[in-house]
């Protein structure tokens, strides 16, 4: 019998609802303090969750989500990066 690996879970910025980490978008603070959306999921720092639906990523940036998980200010530039992302996963 074969043992079966254990899914992991994190819990989405907007909707506060748990996903598997695969679903989801990673924004990562690295030790400098460089806020930037990590595509493999391995970057070293803090990181932040988003589901992949628009709608979670609007309540991000209307609850200032982000910028609380990572304690530190989501410039405009991240905030059209994280839109591009959802625009071209689509």
């Amino acid at each position: 019998m074969l043992k079966q690996r254990k899914v992991p879970l994190r819990k989405c910025t907007g909707c506060q609802e748990m996903k598997s980490k695969k679903e989801m978008i990673r924004v990562v603070r690295d030790p400098q303090g460089n806020v930037s959306i990590d595509r493999t999921g391995k970057k070293s720092g803090r990181g932040a969750y988003i589901c992949d639906q628009e709608t979670c990523l609007e309540k991000v940036i209307a609850c200032k989500g982000i910028e609380r998980s990572l304690s530190v200010s989501v410039g405009a530039e991240l905030v059209e990066a994280l839109r591009k992302e959802f625009r071209d996963g689509e």
